[in-house]
């Protein structure tokens, strides 16, 4: 079964206005992660597209959406899947991958039907592609390890680049994730916004009662959205994403736009938050 919403984009003055309810319906996705099912968010971001599979021991298969009017999902898309669950399998274009948890699997443009099995969670991302690349399972000691911030200022982390120039070639899709040192609770410190790509995070690995408090919006307009585990949050060209955690988290990012230079950055000094 397919599940599929649709977000608009949304003007920085209309963020402004905005209250909590309306800042959660416009910028947050929950419940991605539905046993049985296949739920996808497409987005008028870049037409950026998140989602989740859970087979539950089954299998469930992502052919087409009327979203793309296109013969299948994958026609002119390139993807990108993260299992953040226990081990499970992707197959597509003839071929079958096995994915432990934190494994990242990039589809090519083309690959046709994609079929979701096992005891998987599985992160969907997703953006237009206009060159077929080759697939592509990475493992964690496959990606690009950057070890970021200290101790002292809360925010010592580790990123994992997959989908990424270092790594592996794609269209406009880049992605990994984002695991916190013992003790620290900020990420993407200090904030930044980058006015070429659109970013999505998706916190993960969180204790159920754990929240992260994600700021957003415009650097001299700042905004917060109150996260709990697998829950994502789109992040507008315009706006900061930044936060912090009660407990331990990571998140996956995922970008698309019109570069996939990771410190294509326009960052912004914390003094100059309000």
């Amino acid at each position: 079964m397919i599940e599929v919403e649709t977000r608009h984009a949304i003007h920085p003055d209309h963020a402004k206005g905005m209250d909590t309810e309306m800042l959660r319906a416009s910028f947050l996705v929950e419940g991605l992660f539905e046993s049985g099912k296949i739920k996808l968010c497409y987005t008028h971001y870049d037409r950026f597209t998140l989602g989740g599979a859970v087979p539950n021991g089954g299998s469930l298969r992502l052919d087409k959406i009327a979203q793309t009017r296109t013969a299948s999902f994958m026609e002119r898309r390139e993807m990108g899947i993260v299992n953040i669950g226990d081990t499970g399998q992707v197959s597509a274009d003839g071929q079958m991958w096995e994915m432990a948890q934190g494994d990242v699997l990039y589809l090519g443009m083309g690959a046709g039907d994609v079929t979701f099995s096992g005891a998987g969670r599985f992160y969907i991302t997703s953006a237009p592609a206009h060159h077929r690349y080759p697939h592509r399972h990475l493992t964690p000691k496959d990606s690009n390890r950057v070890a970021l911030g200290a101790a002292e200022t809360a925010n010592e982390r580790v990123i994992n680049q997959f989908i990424h120039p270092l790594v592996m070639e794609s269209c406009q899709l880049v992605m990994g994730y984002t695991t916190l040192g013992q003790g620290s609770v900020w990420n993407t410190m200090p904030p930044h916004t980058h006015d070429r790509r659109m970013e999505a995070y998706l916190y993960w690995d969180m204790a159920p009662q754990a929240r992260v408090l994600h700021l957003m919006g415009e650097p001299q307009e700042t905004r917060h959205l109150v996260v709990g585990n697998e829950a994502a949050v789109l992040s507008p060209p315009w706006s900061i994403h930044a936060g912090a955690g009660h407990g331990h988290y990571r998140f996956i990012w995922a970008m698309a736009g019109d570069n996939v230079d990771f410190t294509d950055m326009d960052f912004v000094d914390l003094e100059d938050l309000r």
